[in-house]
């Protein structure tokens, strides 16, 4: 959530969304870009100003930490400020705990040599990894008073907020405006993630039709299976016709004999699956580029409805496809099937 020309009072902001029912965290934010650099390596890094008591109720960077914590970004009265990095960025820079690196960013500066990039020195005081490639090699926490004095402004450029529920958020954005006024710009992570979540549903509709299409092709066997069964067992459905079997028993063994089939394989399917999804997301067995997905492998998580959707489906595919062997079977004259038996 933001502010056409900067939040002029965060503080009296953060008490008032903090007091909006499911708010469960509120913390200003300064963002801004820069240049690390260590004895030997130097990188890009987006350097984020916060409020250390406060940043731990919107994000999951105080669990993070690997060593040294955020309370320590506090701004030193001599000496270099602390700063907080991510496990991959300090790999890159070869630093570790208690080390200095520079920071320097496009504000200019006047020195008697001219004008000049301004640069800052901090010494590094927690090391953090979210397992995001994105944060953990190109973040680094500092506090929101170094951040102002490094980036040269004067406020934060947002507040961060964290929701009870993370998909009332849409319904909670909506109402904001009328709590703190209709000149902050609220962005929920549905409305910032727009594009990736409309790459992920055009993905997951791709995966549904190619199940559906190999449901399709199991239903097509069953019913392959069944008109084969039929046929071969025509001399078996005539003699239990003329000892007094009616059309629909005829037609309910049939059924039940396919759906019989059905259940087996969708049950084994099933199983199959949910043990498939715990041993590749427990031990983390399909690994992928980092740098490129910003994760290091592929998480399987089990949505209990859509598995539920998709047994009662193919089971459904399955009875229907049951319908047309049975009703061939019932139809079956015991006079035609024995004449050449």
């Amino acid at each position: 959530m933001f502010k056409a020309g900067g939040l002029k009072d965060p503080d009296a902001d953060v008490r008032k969304l903090r007091g909006i029912p499911d708010v469960v965290g509120a913390a200003p934010v300064l963002l801004g870009q820069g240049l690390i650099q260590s004895a030997t390596q130097d990188a890009p890094i987006q350097v984020k100003g916060i409020v250390p008591a406060l940043e731990p109720t919107v994000t999951n960077v105080g669990k993070s930490m690997q060593a040294g914590s955020l309370e320590a970004l506090a701004p030193a009265a001599e000496g270099p400020s602390g700063i907080v990095i991510g496990k991959d960025l300090a790999d890159k820079l070869n630093v570790s705990m208690g080390e200095h690196v520079r920071i320097v960013t496009a504000q200019e500066k006047l020195t008697p040599f001219g004008i000049m990039p301004r640069m800052r020195e901090f010494k590094v005081v927690g090391i953090f990894k979210l397992g995001l490639y994105e944060f953990d090699s190109g973040y680094g926490f500092v506090h929101l008073d170094v951040a102002k004095s490094l980036l040269r402004k004067y406020t934060p450029d947002y507040i961060e907020l964290r929701v009870k529920d993370l998909f009332e958020a849409q319904a909670i954005a909506r109402n904001i405006p009328a709590v703190i006024g209709s000149d902050y710009i609220v962005e929920d992570w549905a409305e910032m993630n727009k594009s990736l979540f409309s790459a992920l549903w055009l993905e997951k509709m791709a995966i549904s039709i190619t199940i559906g299409l190999i449901v399709m092709v199991a239903a097509l066997n069953i019913i392959a299976s069944l008109i084969l069964l039929v046929m071969e067992k025509s001399r078996d459905i005539a003699i239990l016709k003329t000892m007094g079997s009616s059309s629909a028993s005829i037609r309910r063994i049939f059924v039940l004999q396919g759906l019989i089939i059905g259940l087996i394989g969708t049950l084994a399917g099933a199983l199959g699956g949910v043990a498939l999804i715990y041993v590749l997301d427990r031990f983390q067995l399909i690994r992928v580029p980092i740098d490129v997905y910003q994760i290091a492998y592929v998480p399987f998580k089990l949505e209990l409805l859509d598995a539920v959707v998709v047994i009662a489906a193919a089971v459904l595919i399955c009875f229907v496809a049951t319908i047309y062997p049975s009703r061939q079977a019932s139809r079956l004259d015991p006079a035609q099937a024995l004449r050449y038996q």
